[in-house]
């Protein structure tokens, strides 16, 4: 019997242990009719492309480089181009260091990807990757179709294509969710306003609905998921656009307030005693999955994923998690950040020999065939169709995918990708299992009022010295002001405030202004 797995679950563990091996025919009769035929073969000996992939460490996870994926594309475009691919595994939590490593001693793969827009900054202002231009032209015709103008923009600095950005289809972010039958035990009604927000987590707090050991009415971590959601763009006032996309949040109108908010509620205990010590969400996840959380914000999707949903059901069968929109700005509007068109970066370091066959191997992907067959494989091995769309079959060993509709081998697509936005969607929401329309209204609410980072078509160069240190300082200060005596709010706010500016907060908003007011005259 097929077990049918949500898609979303591949987020989490690549679902080791939930599912059964399919046979070798299986899978060598899988690639071997997925592959197209090739018209003619190069001759003499094969080249060996070299090719970046994460390393995440999941459980049960196959050989990397010998799978049913990588089986695929070896047999499909490899013998195609009288090529070997092979994959250079990277460890993820170390990928930018590992890089930066491996770049230096000009034994990056032909292929690399970073998620770190400053990390490719550095690279094309060192000159030590390919511009792209040329050989796109001659080779990637079918990847700059599919990808677009808009995504390819975010690879191109000071006027040159040198890194090709994967298409996200996913854009919704952060979302924000409460117990809605606790709730309905109280006789509440769904808060609208921060004002009504303030009133439920206290009879939260004092009521105990859920009649827990613990309660925590709103859970919040330092790390992982966790987040505070668009609470802040609830207090930030009037910016002009340069205001708004220059200044760093610290400086907003408005979000010294928002943090004394959260300063206030956490020392009436109405937000988790200990989140600057919860670095990974491990505690959080706890609170949510025991049911001792009353609202938090996390990803859009975070609770109908299957390591939370399904422990959640297991502990309170009750529970009924909603997605909510609250946090309400002057303006009328709930304006929450989204993700940018762009996913990974992909990079050719200047040390490649096979410049064009990476391109190529690009261009090949983005055939809608073997796009789908690398984020879903085989029908009746890796998914099963339901209402026209796929969904993921529960596996093991050399079917087991390690991330997100491997994502890790698919490096133009972030996302599903079914070539209709509507059927991503679909997808997106059939990946929770008894849960599709909490799905598609939190989808659709995080994907209201929305906005995006700006994208700086010039390197920032106190944005490469000092972002890491600024990143690490404004998680640090968060968190003191959060837990400090609302007595001293202020003068610590003023404080941080000023060490940070003085840290290379000034350095890099005064670039950024630059860089900003050139674009726009560029635009005139």
């Amino acid at each position: 019997m097929l077990t049918l797995l949500p898609v979303s679950t591949l987020l989490i563990s690549a679902l080791a242990g939930c599912g059964s091996d399919s046979n070798t025919d299986s899978k060598s009769t899988a690639a071997a009719t997925a592959a197209p035929t090739a018209a003619a073969t190069p001759s003499g000996p094969p080249v060996t492309l070299t090719v970046e992939v994460f390393d995440r460490g999941i459980q049960g996870q196959p050989d990397l480089n010998n799978n049913t994926w990588t089986r695929y594309i070896n047999d499909s475009f490899g013998k195609a181009n009288n090529a070997i691919v092979k994959f250079v595994p990277v460890p993820r939590s170390q990928e930018v260091d590992k890089l930066n490593v491996l770049m230096a001693a000009g034994d990056a793969p032909d292929i690399s990807f970073t998620y770190d827009s400053p990390t490719v900054s550095r690279y094309a202002k060192s000159k030590g990757i390919v511009e792209l231009n040329d050989l796109l032209a001659k080779h990637g015709k079918e990847l700059m179709n599919y990808l677009g103008k808009t995504v390819l923009s975010y690879g191109v600095f000071e006027g040159k294509q040198v890194a090709i950005p994967a298409k996200r289809t996913s854009l919704a972010w952060g979302g924000l969710f409460i117990r809605k039958d606790w709730l309905d035990k109280l006789g509440m009604p769904v808060p609208t306003n921060r004002d009504e927000l303030y009133n439920t987590l206290i009879a939260f707090r004092d009521k105990n609905p859920g009649g827990v050991n613990g309660v925590v009415p709103w859970v919040v971590a330092t790390g992982s998921n966790y987040n505070f959601g668009n609470l802040a763009e609830s207090f930030w006032g009037k910016q002009t656009d340069e205001e708004f996309v220059t200044m760093p949040s610290w400086l907003k109108p408005g979000n010294k307030e928002e943090l004394k908010f959260l300063n206030k509620l956490y020392n009436e205990k109405l937000i988790s005693k200990d989140f600057a010590l919860d670095k990974t969400g491990k505690q959080a996840d706890a609170d949510v999955t025991n049911g001792k959380a009353g609202f938090f914000g996390a990803n859009w999707d975070y609770p109908l994923r299957q390591n939370i949903s399904e422990p959640l059901k297991a502990n309170v069968p009750t529970a009924n998690l909603v997605p909510i929109d609250i946090f309400k700005n002057y303006e009328g509007k709930y304006k929450k950040l989204a993700y940018n068109e762009n996913g990974v970066n992909v990079i050719i370091p200047k040390s490649s020999k096979n410049a064009e066959l990476a391109i190529k191997y690009l261009n090949w992907m983005s055939d809608p065939k073997n796009l789908f067959f690398l984020q879903y494989g085989q029908e009746g091995v890796n998914h099963k169709m339901v209402n026209g769309i796929p969904q993921v079959i529960a596996q093991t060993g050399d079917n087991l995918q390690t991330s997100y509709l491997n994502l890790d081998y698919t490096l133009v697509v972030n996302g599903a990708e079914l070539g209709d936005q509507q059927k991503n969607i679909k997808a997106l929401a059939a990946s929770a299992p008894g849960l599709e329309a909490v799905a598609e209204q939190s989808y659709k609410i995080n994907t209201t009022d929305t906005y995006t980072a700006f994208f700086y078509d010039t390197p920032n160069e106190s944005s490469i010295k000092f972002s890491k240190t600024l990143g690490d300082m404004g998680k640090l200060m968060t968190d003191q002001l959060i837990n400090c005596k609302p007595a001293e709010f202020d003068a610590l706010y003023d404080k941080l405030v000023a060490e940070y500016m003085a840290a290379g907060g000034q350095a890099i908003m005064d670039e950024n202004v630059k860089i900003y007011r050139a674009m726009q005259a560029y635009k005139k």
